[in-house]
């Protein structure tokens, strides 16, 4: 039997010249077939099928003749002239199949006209090859694909052709095959464990709904999609509801599951640290991919968290689950963050011992607090029990400045001297002889210290062997602060101006000019330089050309305080409020002030990724945002605030703050305050 589509008339040669060769042969076919004149059978008007074989419909090899193109499209499977009543089962759906596309297009995939021949009980190859001998045929769909060795291929059946009862292929295939067309039912039912859905069980259907499902299933798709168009415009918005129900289930995805594991880690990485523990509670394959140690490690980076001390100790406490150890660091300071935040306040560990003198400068690192006192010494506390451990006596005047790393402590005195003292043992190392007047400011780094003094000279020590290495002369008043780089020094005076120096020449680089009044404040990251003065403004400075980038101005008075990380500046100013600035366009992000802002001026302040930490002479140490600005809430309120009480100083880690407090006027006892925000994860 044969399929075959004529050419039109109309329709020029084209193509490569092998598909010229192969039209041409083509049309020795057409002439062969049309000479034949063969008669049709008669057939019954049930589709029953007729016996193959040769006789005038047939030139002995199955090849049909006198075959009209527009009655039969381009079939993938071997097809019969049917007579009109078997037409009639094709012709409802003629426009399914023009819309679905048979694998045998009118068309070759280059636009010439394609040709596909079979024959009843041998493989279609097979009467190809036999055929090409006898010059039958020369051109075939050059990428179909081959139908089964082990009979008929199901495949080959155009998607929604029925055959018809009684016909050539029932008898080859069997009883008559449903459409393979699947349909939404058919999604449904064929996941396991749900039953269809009714809506409401207990109502029979309506007598009308099978004709009316039976037409629809006689439209065309554009048909069908029309209807559904004008069925969706006359519901109510609680069926359609229904109907959302009923469809959107069955059309979700677990495409997290379904895609390669890396791809999935990826695609995670873009969720925010809550959204992915939501994520972790979706099933088991997600919280193994929700624990992924390398995931986590990049949301501690984002957030500033060091790797953790337990990295390796906790993948061996669950060899049944590996939990990460990043994302348990995550955890933890997140849970510090929130003790920062709104945790209950415990009762804080209380550290006298400086009687009623005022704390002038206070160092915390690791589990060590040094506190000096105008009293002359200066103390050493732990701050996990909160005990006094030594008591560095030696100086001759008030301390009033401090430097510590490790188990070194410097200290600088009224009786201007430097000192350098082991801090376990309490043992003075060094004396540093040389400044003629008190020694205000210092700065360490590394094996190194810088110190300013009173006689508006500074000098660079080597705390190892305690020799001053050189001295660096300039200013022509008191040197206030001092900042070192390992590289260069960068002081400010009360001569109103800020200089860059190198140590190693003992040369000024840059005096910079500009302030109107004492530098009070400095802060230096090796490239900018910012200054803190009386005259109410902030200036920021190129350390190399020695240019003045910006002018902050916002404060009112004297700027005390500063604390620089990137290009983020936060100061402190005795005018009562805290400003946040970005040093690198010179605006001011954030002025912390409102209802809750401090009361007096400013004394200290420090800052993390998240917080601000500052303190006032008004007794309070307050927490603020830094991102947003707002108040968070009073970390330390002392009963005499308002009345005397101050906090001088404060110094924070990631979970403990130390505050140093007193009064003028005796109202408050001189002390230390620790608190604690540790979390205990287990």
């Amino acid at each position: 039997m044969t399929c075959r589509r004529r050419p039109r008339s109309e329709d020029a040669p084209s193509g490569s010249p092998s598909q010229q060769r192969a039209n041409a042969h083509a049309s020795q076919v057409l002439a062969v077939e049309d000479s034949a004149q063969a008669a049709w059978e008669s057939e019954e008007s049930d589709c029953s099928g007729v016996e193959g074989g040769s006789g005038p419909e047939s030139d002995g090899s199955g090849l049909r003749v006198g075959q009209e193109p527009e009655e039969l499209g381009c079939l993938e499977v071997h097809a019969r002239r049917e007579p009109a009543s078997s037409r009639v089962c094709e012709a409802q759906e003629e426009e399914e199949e023009e819309e679905e596309g048979s694998c045998c297009s009118d068309e070759g995939e280059d636009g010439s006209d394609v040709y596909f021949y079979y024959t009843i009980g041998e493989r279609w190859i097979d009467y190809l090859e036999r055929t090409e001998e006898g010059s039958l045929i020369r051109h075939v769909r050059p990428k179909m694909k081959r139908k089964s060795e082990n009979g008929l291929d199901s495949r080959a059946l155009s998607p929604g052709k029925k055959l018809c009862k009684g016909s050539e292929y029932s008898r080859t295939l069997g009883p008559c095959l449903p459409s393979p067309t699947t349909t939404f039912g058919d999604l449904r039912n064929a996941k396991p464990g749900q039953a269809r859905r009714r809506r409401i069980p207990s109502l029979a259907p309506p007598p009308e709904l099978r004709d009316w499902l039976r037409t629809f299933q006689r439209w065309s798709g554009p048909e069908k999609l029309l209807a559904l168009d004008e069925l969706i415009d006359c519901c109510e918005p609680s069926q359609i509801k229904y109907m959302m129900q009923v469809i959107e289930p069955q059309f979700q995805r677990d495409f997290i599951s379904l895609l390669p594991k890396e791809l999935a880690l990826y695609v995670l990485s873009f969720l925010e640290p809550r959204d992915l523990l939501r994520a972790a509670q979706t099933c088991r394959y997600w919280r193994v991919l929700a624990e992924d140690n390398l995931l986590w490690r990049e949301k501690c980076r984002e957030e500033g968290i060091e790797e953790p001390l337990n990295l390796r100790k906790r993948r061996l406490l669950s060899p049944g689950f590996m939990y990460s150890p990043w994302k348990f660091a995550f955890m933890r300071q997140h849970k510090i963050d929130m003790n920062w935040r709104s945790g209950d306040l415990k009762a804080p560990k209380v550290l006298k011992g400086h009687d009623d003198h005022v704390i002038t400068c206070l160092q915390f690192c690791g589990n060590r607090i040094v506190s000096g006192s105008d009293d002359n010494t200066l103390k050493v506390w732990s701050a996990v029990t909160g005990e006094c451990v030594q008591t560095l006596v030696g100086h001759t005047g008030g301390v009033w400045s401090s430097q510590m790393r490790d188990n070194i402590v410097i200290s600088g005195s009224t009786d201007r001297t430097l000192k350098v003292w082991n801090a376990d043992t309490g043992e003075c190392v060094h004396t540093l002889y040389g400044h003629t007047s008190t020694v205000r400011c210092m700065h360490l780094h590394g094996s190194r210290v810088v110190s300013g003094s009173r006689d508006a000279t500074l000098r660079l020590w080597d705390i190892q062997t305690g020799q001053c290495l050189h001295v660096l002369m300039g200013h022509v008043a008191a040197v206030r602060c001092v900042q070192y780089d390992g590289h260069k020094v960068v002081s400010g005076a009360y001569d109103y101006t800020v200089k860059v120096w190198d140590p190693e020449s003992e040369s000024c680089i840059h005096t910079l000019q500009g302030h109107t009044n004492r530098v009070y404040s400095l802060q230096f990251d090796g490239t900018h330089i910012v200054s803190g003065s009386l005259d109410t403004s902030i200036r920021v400075w190129d350390v190399e050309s020695g240019n003045c980038l910006h002018t902050l101005m916002g404060h009112q008075s004297l700027t005390s305080g500063m604390e620089l990380r990137d290009n983020i500046l936060v100061s402190g100013n005795a005018d009562s409020t805290v400003k946040i600035w970005d040093i690198k366009t010179g605006q001011c992000l954030q002025t912390l002030q409102g209802p809750s802002k401090h009361q007096s001026a400013v004394t200290c302040l420090q800052f993390s990724s998240k917080f601000v930490v500052t303190s006032s002479d008004d007794g309070t140490v307050k927490l603020w945002d830094l991102k947003t600005g707002e108040f968070v809430r009073n970390l330390v309120a002392l009963e005499s605030g308002g009345s005397g009480g101050v906090v001088w100083r404060i110094r924070a880690s990631n979970t403990k703050l130390v505050c140093a407090v007193g009064s003028r006027n005796g109202t408050e006892e001189t002390k230390l305050l620790v608190l604690d925000f540790d979390v205990d994860l287990k």
